[in-house]
């Protein structure tokens, strides 16, 4: 009888049409949505995530228990990422513990627990975007389209030379990382440079980014059918591709990053006033920092909100 496993979430699935969704002029850009692209190591790049410490420090942490159940899914998720080449074995000095962190929806995500890295790590001071002057951008604009980048992430290697520092260690055996994950502390800075630079000449003009989020937008559809070939042209050209299935293509409304997006303005979406009226009552002072926060970015969408 096979060992039990858990449900873990899985970052892409299967698709037998790569193409399912996306409207025929854009099918010249097949290597875009193709399957059998996704599990390539992807290219050496400029913006390979460096991990510079600031002094040597207790990077190391003992392993993490985990159940028969757990060990199945591990030893599965390891066996997939070594054929897609994500990691490698490592005989690294240093090492971080592997945990599984449970998602809302009852599954779980497998993640390695870098905190001890972290610590010791140079901080990349790029700024992320700021939401308000990305909404800004839209104003006027009647149509749009939204990508979703596959692997996220791990289309940026570790820079040669930092990959031991990756190192994770499992049941099993010592692994490395050699493309950039979540939980490494530069990696939203580094992404998000990333594809601020491979898009520059289009941010703002027809493009907003958000680390993997991209949205395409235009005052007409014909202008927005050039600016989605420049887009998917750009990806193609640099080895970064899309699901298909993940990808909204020339509408009039959309939902980006939590927000509504229309020809008619913003709104929220239904999870986001969900969260709200679900909100737990706060006990700790960051628990009442983090719901100050949200609600400083609810008070766009809400009249008179400085009045309730």
């Amino acid at each position: 009888m096979p060992p039990e496993h858990i449900t873990i979430a899985k970052e892409e699935e299967a698709n037998k049409d790569p193409l399912e969704g996306v409207p025929s002029k854009y099918h010249q850009y097949t290597k875009v949505f193709r399957e059998e692209e996704f599990n390539k190591l992807p290219p050496h790049r400029h913006y390979d995530i460096r991990i510079k410490l600031m002094e040597e420090g207790p990077l190391n942490s003992p392993l993490y228990s985990m159940t028969d159940a757990k060990s199945a899914t591990l030893k599965d998720w390891l066996r997939d990422k070594l054929k897609a080449r994500k990691i490698c074995p490592s005989k690294s000095s240093i090492s971080s513990p592997v945990m599984f962190v449970p998602k809302k929806d009852g599954s779980c995500r497998l993640v390695v627990d870098y905190c001890h890295l972290n610590n010791w790590t140079k901080k990349n001071v790029y700024l992320l975007p700021c939401l308000d002057n990305l909404m800004a951008q839209l104003c006027g604009a009647k149509v749009f389209t939204k990508l979703d980048l596959q692997w996220g992430y791990n289309n940026v290697q570790v820079k040669e030379g930092d990959k031991w520092k990756t190192a994770f260690h499992t049941k099993y055996s010592l692994y490395k990382s050699l493309v950039m994950t979540f939980g490494l502390t530069n990696t939203p800075a580094t992404f998000q440079h990333f594809m601020n630079n491979l898009f520059k000449d289009l941010l703002d003009v027809c493009v907003i980014i958000y680390l993997d989020n991209i949205l395409i937008y235009s005052k007409n559809d014909v202008d927005h059918t050039k600016h989605v070939h420049k887009v998917l042209w750009r990806l193609m050209k640099n080895q970064l591709f899309c699901k298909a299935l993940k990808c909204t293509f020339h509408v009039m409304l959309v939902e980006y990053l939590g927000i509504i997006v229309s020809n008619k303005g913003f709104s929220l979406d239904k999870l986001k006033i969900q969260a709200v009226q679900e909100w737990p009552t706060p006990t700790k002072v960051k628990e009442v920092q983090s719901f100050l926060g949200f609600a400083n970015f609810l008070q766009q969408f809400v009249a008179n909100f400085s009045h309730t």
